[in-house]
Protein backbone atom coordinates (compact mmCIF):
# COMPACT_ATOMS: atom_id res chain seq x y z
CA UNK A 1 0.00 0.00 0.00
CA UNK A 2 2.52 2.21 0.75
CA UNK A 3 4.29 1.76 -2.83
CA UNK A 4 0.94 2.55 -3.98
CA UNK A 5 0.75 5.90 -2.29
CA UNK A 6 4.04 6.81 -3.39
CA UNK A 7 3.37 6.28 -6.51
CA UNK A 8 0.09 8.51 -6.16
CA UNK A 9 2.21 11.45 -4.86
CA UNK A 10 5.03 11.08 -7.28
CA UNK A 11 2.56 11.23 -10.28
CA UNK A 12 0.46 14.51 -8.05
CA UNK A 13 3.93 16.20 -8.18
CA UNK A 14 4.84 15.18 -11.70
CA UNK A 15 1.96 16.66 -13.18
CA UNK A 16 1.94 20.05 -10.88
CA UNK A 17 5.64 20.04 -12.02
CA UNK A 18 4.53 19.84 -15.57
CA UNK A 19 1.14 21.09 -16.09
CA UNK A 20 1.76 23.64 -18.49
CA UNK A 21 2.73 20.71 -21.09
CA UNK A 22 0.70 18.03 -19.87
CA UNK A 23 -2.28 19.95 -20.16
CA UNK A 24 -2.13 21.03 -23.76
CA UNK A 25 -0.52 17.16 -24.80
CA UNK A 26 -3.81 15.49 -22.94
CA UNK A 27 -5.94 17.39 -25.14
CA UNK A 28 -4.24 16.89 -28.33
CA UNK A 29 -4.48 13.25 -27.52
CA UNK A 30 -7.97 13.69 -26.84
CA UNK A 31 -8.64 15.63 -30.21
CA UNK A 32 -7.08 12.58 -32.12
CA UNK A 33 -8.33 9.51 -30.65
CA UNK A 34 -12.06 12.04 -30.95
CA UNK A 35 -11.49 13.20 -35.19
CA UNK A 36 -9.80 9.52 -35.41
CA UNK A 37 -13.39 7.46 -34.33
CA UNK A 38 -15.84 10.24 -36.29
CA UNK A 39 -13.30 9.64 -39.68
CA UNK A 40 -13.86 5.88 -38.99
CA UNK A 41 -17.33 5.32 -37.85
CA UNK A 42 -18.34 8.16 -40.70
CA UNK A 43 -15.71 8.98 -43.36
CA UNK A 44 -18.43 10.19 -45.75
CA UNK A 45 -15.54 13.26 -46.56
CA UNK A 46 -12.43 11.64 -47.47
CA UNK A 47 -10.88 15.18 -47.56
CA UNK A 48 -11.20 15.23 -43.74
CA UNK A 49 -9.66 11.03 -43.35
CA UNK A 50 -6.31 12.86 -44.11
CA UNK A 51 -4.12 12.21 -41.12
CA UNK A 52 -1.90 15.49 -41.42
CA UNK A 53 -5.42 17.58 -41.25
CA UNK A 54 -6.43 15.41 -38.21
CA UNK A 55 -3.34 16.19 -36.40
CA UNK A 56 -3.01 19.82 -37.31
CA UNK A 57 -6.74 20.33 -36.11
CA UNK A 58 -5.82 18.26 -33.17
CA UNK A 59 -2.95 20.54 -32.85
CA UNK A 60 -5.23 23.85 -32.72
CA UNK A 61 -7.51 21.71 -30.26
CA UNK A 62 -4.56 21.10 -28.00
CA UNK A 63 -4.56 25.16 -26.91
CA UNK A 64 -8.22 25.53 -27.05
CA UNK A 65 -10.73 25.02 -23.97
CA UNK A 66 -11.92 21.83 -23.81
CA UNK A 67 -15.60 23.26 -24.60
CA UNK A 68 -14.17 24.15 -27.94
CA UNK A 69 -12.91 20.92 -28.57
CA UNK A 70 -16.28 19.44 -28.52
CA UNK A 71 -17.92 22.49 -31.43
CA UNK A 72 -14.67 20.75 -33.53
CA UNK A 73 -15.86 17.24 -33.26
CA UNK A 74 -19.30 18.29 -33.57
CA UNK A 75 -18.62 20.08 -36.96
CA UNK A 76 -16.66 17.12 -38.01
CA UNK A 77 -19.73 15.08 -37.90
CA UNK A 78 -21.77 17.71 -39.30
CA UNK A 79 -19.31 17.76 -42.42
CA UNK A 80 -19.29 14.00 -42.94
CA UNK A 81 -23.08 14.15 -42.43
CA UNK A 82 -23.46 16.70 -45.13
CA UNK A 83 -21.13 14.51 -47.35
CA UNK A 84 -24.04 11.84 -47.38
CA UNK A 85 -27.19 14.23 -47.23
CA UNK A 86 -27.54 17.38 -46.61
CA UNK A 87 -30.97 16.81 -44.38
CA UNK A 88 -29.35 14.11 -42.39
CA UNK A 89 -26.76 17.39 -41.82
CA UNK A 90 -29.84 20.00 -40.88
CA UNK A 91 -31.36 17.33 -38.48
CA UNK A 92 -27.95 16.96 -36.41
CA UNK A 93 -27.38 20.49 -36.46
CA UNK A 94 -30.67 21.20 -35.14
CA UNK A 95 -29.95 18.71 -32.80
CA UNK A 96 -26.36 19.63 -31.60
CA UNK A 97 -28.29 23.58 -31.15
CA UNK A 98 -30.27 22.27 -28.90
CA UNK A 99 -28.39 19.89 -26.97
CA UNK A 100 -25.03 22.81 -26.61
CA UNK A 101 -27.70 25.16 -25.45
CA UNK A 102 -28.86 22.78 -22.65
CA UNK A 103 -25.10 21.56 -22.34
CA UNK A 104 -23.21 25.88 -21.67
CA UNK A 105 -26.59 26.61 -19.90
CA UNK A 106 -26.25 23.87 -17.01
CA UNK A 107 -23.10 21.61 -17.38
CA UNK A 108 -20.81 23.73 -18.91
CA UNK A 109 -17.75 22.24 -16.66
CA UNK A 110 -18.45 18.47 -17.88
CA UNK A 111 -17.20 18.71 -21.33
CA UNK A 112 -15.52 15.58 -20.84
CA UNK A 113 -18.18 13.59 -20.95
CA UNK A 114 -20.02 14.79 -24.16
CA UNK A 115 -16.50 13.45 -25.56
CA UNK A 116 -15.58 10.77 -23.80
CA UNK A 117 -19.27 8.89 -23.37
CA UNK A 118 -19.40 7.87 -27.00
CA UNK A 119 -16.07 6.43 -26.90
CA UNK A 120 -16.45 4.93 -24.06
CA UNK A 121 -19.87 3.33 -26.16
CA UNK A 122 -17.27 2.46 -28.78
CA UNK A 123 -15.09 0.31 -26.08
CA UNK A 124 -18.25 -1.14 -24.60
CA UNK A 125 -17.67 0.25 -21.39
CA UNK A 126 -20.31 3.25 -21.37
CA UNK A 127 -20.85 2.30 -17.72
CA UNK A 128 -16.96 3.52 -16.61
CA UNK A 129 -18.38 7.56 -17.81
CA UNK A 130 -21.56 7.05 -15.93
CA UNK A 131 -19.90 5.91 -12.54
CA UNK A 132 -16.95 8.78 -12.55
CA UNK A 133 -19.26 11.35 -13.06
CA UNK A 134 -21.74 9.90 -10.25
CA UNK A 135 -18.54 9.95 -7.93
CA UNK A 136 -17.01 13.37 -8.86
CA UNK A 137 -20.01 15.21 -10.59
CA UNK A 138 -23.57 17.01 -9.49
CA UNK A 139 -27.04 15.80 -10.27
CA UNK A 140 -27.55 18.33 -12.95
CA UNK A 141 -24.19 16.06 -14.52
CA UNK A 142 -27.62 13.93 -15.54
CA UNK A 143 -27.64 16.78 -18.75
CA UNK A 144 -24.55 15.73 -20.07
CA UNK A 145 -24.82 12.02 -19.48
CA UNK A 146 -27.96 12.31 -21.74
CA UNK A 147 -26.22 14.64 -24.47
CA UNK A 148 -23.24 11.90 -24.68
CA UNK A 149 -25.71 9.32 -24.70
CA UNK A 150 -27.63 11.02 -27.67
CA UNK A 151 -24.45 11.52 -29.67
CA UNK A 152 -23.87 8.39 -29.65
CA UNK A 153 -26.71 6.90 -30.76
CA UNK A 154 -27.48 9.89 -33.29
CA UNK A 155 -24.13 8.62 -34.95
CA UNK A 156 -24.67 4.81 -34.92
CA UNK A 157 -28.03 5.30 -36.27
CA UNK A 158 -26.81 7.68 -39.17
CA UNK A 159 -23.83 5.13 -39.77
CA UNK A 160 -26.54 2.07 -39.69
CA UNK A 161 -28.47 3.39 -41.67
CA UNK A 162 -26.27 5.10 -44.26
CA UNK A 163 -27.25 2.95 -47.21
CA UNK A 164 -31.11 3.41 -46.74
CA UNK A 165 -30.50 7.49 -46.79
CA UNK A 166 -28.56 7.51 -49.56
CA UNK A 167 -31.18 4.76 -51.48
CA UNK A 168 -33.79 7.90 -51.22
CA UNK A 169 -34.51 10.13 -54.12
CA UNK A 170 -32.51 13.19 -54.05
CA UNK A 171 -35.84 14.99 -54.44
CA UNK A 172 -37.83 13.14 -51.30
CA UNK A 173 -36.00 15.88 -48.52
CA UNK A 174 -39.46 15.10 -46.52
CA UNK A 175 -38.96 11.42 -46.83
CA UNK A 176 -35.22 11.85 -45.67
CA UNK A 177 -36.13 13.97 -42.74
CA UNK A 178 -38.69 11.62 -41.65
CA UNK A 179 -36.77 9.04 -41.75
CA UNK A 180 -33.63 10.26 -39.67
CA UNK A 181 -36.34 11.92 -37.24
CA UNK A 182 -38.65 9.41 -36.64
CA UNK A 183 -35.47 6.63 -36.69
CA UNK A 184 -34.10 9.04 -33.30
CA UNK A 185 -37.43 9.55 -31.37
CA UNK A 186 -38.18 5.65 -31.74
CA UNK A 187 -35.22 4.72 -30.68
CA UNK A 188 -35.70 2.31 -27.72
CA UNK A 189 -32.41 1.95 -26.88
CA UNK A 190 -31.21 5.25 -26.84
CA UNK A 191 -34.17 6.08 -24.25
CA UNK A 192 -33.53 3.21 -21.99
CA UNK A 193 -30.00 4.35 -21.81
CA UNK A 194 -30.67 7.88 -20.96
CA UNK A 195 -33.53 6.57 -18.27
CA UNK A 196 -30.77 4.18 -16.40
CA UNK A 197 -27.45 6.43 -16.59
CA UNK A 198 -29.74 9.37 -15.39
CA UNK A 199 -31.26 6.75 -12.49
CA UNK A 200 -27.54 5.66 -12.11
CA UNK A 201 -25.32 9.08 -11.74
CA UNK A 202 -28.07 10.14 -8.95
CA UNK A 203 -27.64 7.07 -6.87
CA UNK A 204 -24.08 7.07 -7.42
CA UNK A 205 -24.34 11.08 -5.96
CA UNK A 206 -26.38 10.76 -3.58
CA UNK A 207 -24.81 7.56 -1.75
CA UNK A 208 -20.87 8.81 -1.95
CA UNK A 209 -22.20 11.71 -0.27
CA UNK A 210 -23.63 9.64 2.74
CA UNK A 211 -21.29 10.07 6.10
CA UNK A 212 -20.93 6.35 6.74
CA UNK A 213 -17.67 4.92 5.87
CA UNK A 214 -17.04 3.47 2.51
CA UNK A 215 -19.28 5.55 1.33
CA UNK A 216 -17.92 5.28 -2.64
CA UNK A 217 -17.62 1.89 -2.63
CA UNK A 218 -21.03 1.66 -1.33
CA UNK A 219 -21.91 4.44 -4.39
CA UNK A 220 -20.42 2.20 -6.49
CA UNK A 221 -21.58 -1.15 -5.71
CA UNK A 222 -25.27 0.29 -5.72
CA UNK A 223 -24.92 2.15 -8.65
CA UNK A 224 -23.43 -0.99 -10.82
CA UNK A 225 -26.27 -2.94 -9.62
CA UNK A 226 -28.91 0.06 -10.64
CA UNK A 227 -27.41 0.27 -13.78
CA UNK A 228 -27.76 -3.32 -14.59
CA UNK A 229 -31.29 -3.78 -13.01
CA UNK A 230 -32.24 -0.40 -14.97
CA UNK A 231 -31.18 -2.02 -18.11
CA UNK A 232 -32.45 -5.45 -17.77
CA UNK A 233 -35.99 -3.89 -17.05
CA UNK A 234 -35.78 -2.05 -20.11
CA UNK A 235 -34.84 -4.75 -22.19
CA UNK A 236 -37.61 -6.69 -20.59
CA UNK A 237 -40.56 -3.78 -21.30
CA UNK A 238 -39.16 -2.42 -24.73
CA UNK A 239 -37.27 -5.08 -26.17
CA UNK A 240 -34.02 -3.08 -26.78
CA UNK A 241 -31.87 -6.71 -27.28
CA UNK A 242 -29.21 -5.73 -24.97
CA UNK A 243 -27.00 -8.66 -24.07
CA UNK A 244 -26.25 -9.60 -20.41
CA UNK A 245 -23.16 -11.12 -20.92
CA UNK A 246 -21.33 -7.53 -22.27
CA UNK A 247 -23.72 -5.33 -19.61
CA UNK A 248 -22.23 -7.57 -16.74
CA UNK A 249 -18.87 -7.55 -18.34
CA UNK A 250 -18.84 -3.83 -18.89
CA UNK A 251 -19.85 -3.24 -15.49
CA UNK A 252 -17.76 -5.13 -13.90
CA UNK A 253 -14.72 -3.80 -15.80
CA UNK A 254 -15.78 -0.46 -15.61
CA UNK A 255 -16.28 -0.57 -11.58
CA UNK A 256 -12.37 -2.01 -11.60
CA UNK A 257 -11.59 1.13 -13.02
CA UNK A 258 -13.35 2.97 -10.57
CA UNK A 259 -11.67 2.04 -7.72
CA UNK A 260 -8.52 2.87 -9.02
CA UNK A 261 -9.87 5.97 -10.14
CA UNK A 262 -11.49 6.52 -6.40
CA UNK A 263 -7.49 5.78 -5.14
CA UNK A 264 -6.37 8.73 -6.60
CA UNK A 265 -9.13 11.43 -5.96
CA UNK A 266 -10.47 10.07 -2.99
CA UNK A 267 -8.47 7.28 -0.88
CA UNK A 268 -8.82 7.55 3.10
CA UNK A 269 -8.19 5.73 6.01
CA UNK A 270 -11.64 5.09 8.08
CA UNK A 271 -9.54 3.29 10.93
CA UNK A 272 -8.58 6.72 11.80
CA UNK A 273 -11.74 8.21 11.97
CA UNK A 274 -12.27 10.84 14.62
CA UNK A 275 -15.19 12.30 15.87
CA UNK A 276 -15.05 16.15 16.80
CA UNK A 277 -17.73 18.19 18.86
CA UNK A 278 -17.68 21.98 19.20
CA UNK A 279 -19.65 24.93 19.80
CA UNK A 280 -20.03 28.80 19.54
CA UNK A 281 -22.41 31.06 20.11
CA UNK A 282 -24.71 30.05 18.00
CA UNK A 283 -24.63 26.42 17.59
CA UNK A 284 -22.98 22.76 18.34
CA UNK A 285 -21.21 21.18 16.01
CA UNK A 286 -20.73 17.47 15.61
CA UNK A 287 -17.99 16.79 12.69
CA UNK A 288 -16.58 13.73 11.59
CA UNK A 289 -13.04 13.67 10.51
CA UNK A 290 -11.57 11.11 8.17
CA UNK A 291 -7.55 11.63 7.20
CA UNK A 292 -6.48 10.91 3.94
CA UNK A 293 -4.19 8.46 2.98
CA UNK A 294 -0.64 9.84 2.48
CA UNK A 295 3.02 9.15 2.61
CA UNK A 296 5.27 11.10 4.89
CA UNK A 297 7.37 13.63 3.45
CA UNK A 298 11.25 12.13 4.45
CA UNK A 299 13.49 14.58 5.59
CA UNK A 300 16.54 14.99 3.67
CA UNK A 301 19.74 15.48 5.58
CA UNK A 302 22.74 16.45 4.03
CA UNK A 303 25.93 15.80 5.98
CA UNK A 304 29.17 17.86 5.17
CA UNK A 305 32.24 16.17 5.12
CA UNK A 306 35.24 18.62 6.33
CA UNK A 307 38.77 17.42 5.58
CA UNK A 308 41.14 18.69 8.06
CA UNK A 309 44.69 19.74 6.66
CA UNK A 310 47.43 19.31 9.05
Amino acid sequence: MTTLLELRENLRNFYSKYEIYITPFLKFLLAVICLYAINLNLGYMSRLGNPVIVLVVALMCSFLPFNLIVIVSAMFVLAHLYALSLESAVVALALFLLLFLLYFRFVPKDTLVVLLLPLAFACRIPYLVVFAIGLVGTPVSVISVACGVIVYYLIDFIRTNASAISSLEADNAIGKFRFIIDGMLGNKPMLVMIVAFGITVLIVYLLRRLSVDYAWTIALVAGSVTNIVLLLVGDLMFDTKVSIAPVLFGTVISFLLCKVFQFFVFNVDYTRTEYVQFEDDEYYYYVKAVPKNSVPKQKKTVKKITSVIE
